[in-house]
């Protein structure tokens, strides 16, 4: 696989000028079961707590609304996501949905993004939250094939997957974005082919397709570290990246992010501001907001959380050397990569001095390029992500 076969031009590439506004996520911490693989925080089988979870969120919206810096701001973005948020219903997700258009001031037409498990909307729920004012629906499929499935320990099949972007459509969701996994346990390239080939063929406007890994504390890893799980041998793994690009490519969507393909002008806003390390406000248990340079960690414990009047957030203010180094880490996710001197604009810091021989070392593997006044990683850097990663954070 040539570097060059691997990296759009920069014509093609995302978004390359920083975010203007504020995006908003909403954590939704409920599941009905835990997926083996995920470190994310939720909670099963705690229905009890889903109107008081509504209650609670509303109390942080009308807080963070009372903010000057969140009123000089207009809100671009909304993304419910978890947990699996379509657990709420229809009707919880429209009320908490209102309560934002209500209390944010929301740019006209602004992408609002709800992240759905098949197995837990129907025709009549997703035609509801079609009318709230949801208009981008991201689809946890994970994988077409069932047995893939049941090892990953989803709780719905590859027929619930297909029959779900099915009702999307029907109830009128013109942006549909499909979450797939490759590297799966006795995975091949076959059957990612067939898996990949199956979502191709539902013409979603994006896909986000991620490679396995294994996070401390989950069921997965464990039983990776007792030798019960068999991963596919790292050349399994490039062939199945290999085939990836060729396949999604020509179908028509185009790599913007590391692990993000989507037709044009069907980027996902919410996603691109987070890459940015812009302003995004993160409410609901275990969110994180970055406001003008400061973290906000909600608590990740839902009770506590829908305590009223508790303790529920965490600051951290970073210095400037520490957000100018997190921004490019996160800005080379994208496949346009970082401005430079939108960078040295937005830090006064200039980054081909601030890293020095080891941006040189960098350079000089064939892992990183600058063009056109554009840092960013190359194609075998896109192989090596998380050790250039390393390098420069």
């Amino acid at each position: 696989m040539s570097v060059r076969s691997c990296v759009p031009s920069l014509a093609d590439s995302a978004t390359n000028t920083l975010p203007s506004g504020l995006g908003l996520y909403i954590h939704v911490p409920f599941c009905l079961q835990k997926c083996l693989y995920c470190s994310f925080y939720s909670v099963t089988n705690q229905p009890d707590l889903y109107n008081r979870y509504a209650a609670a969120v509303k109390e942080q919206i009308l807080r963070f609304a009372e903010r000057s810096d969140i009123q000089a701001q207009q809100v671009h973005t909304i993304f419910f996501g978890g947990g699996t948020p379509s657990i709420l219903g229809s009707d919880l997700l429209t009320r908490l949905l209102k309560n934002c258009f209500l209390n944010f001031d929301c740019a006209p037409g602004l992408e609002t993004s709800l992240e759905v498990n098949p197995a837990t909307v129907d025709q009549a729920a997703l035609h509801e939250l079609r009318r709230a004012g949801f208009n981008r629906i991201s689809i946890g499929v994970q994988s077409f094939d069932d047995r893939e499935l049941e090892v990953l320990g989803r709780v719905h099949s590859a027929a619930d997957g297909i029959r779900t972007v099915q009702m999307a459509r029907r109830a009128g969701f013109s942006n549909i974005n499909l979450d797939l996994m490759y590297g799966l346990p006795d995975q091949d390239k076959h059957k990612w082919q067939e898996s990949l080939q199956q979502a191709l063929s539902l013409q979603p406007e994006h896909l986000s397709l991620y490679e396995l890994t294994m996070e401390g504390n989950t069921p997965f890893a464990q039983r990776y570290d007792r030798g019960e799980l068999r991963l596919p041998e790292e050349e399994v793994v490039l062939a199945m990246v290999a085939t990836t690009e060729e396949m999604v490519t020509a179908a028509g969507l185009h790599r913007y992010e590391i692990s993000n393909y989507a037709r044009p002008d069907r980027k996902c806003s919410h996603n691109i501001n987070y890459w940015h390390n812009a302003s995004w406000l993160g409410l609901g248990p275990g969110a994180v907001s970055s406001l003008n340079g400061c973290k906000i960690k909600t608590i990740s414990d839902v009770e506590c959380f829908c305590q009223p009047g508790a303790n529920k957030e965490e600051r951290e203010t970073l210095d400037n050397e520490a957000a100018f180094r997190e921004t490019v880490v996160m800005g080379l996710r994208m496949i346009g990569g970082i401005g430079l001197e939108e960078l040295e604009k937005r830090f006064a810091i200039n980054a081909i001095s601030y890293y020095g021989t080891t941006l040189d070392r960098l350079i000089a593997h064939n892992l990183v390029t600058i063009e056109e006044g554009r840092l960013r990683l190359t194609g075998q850097g896109l192989l090596l992500a998380n050790t250039v990663m390393a390098e420069l954070v």
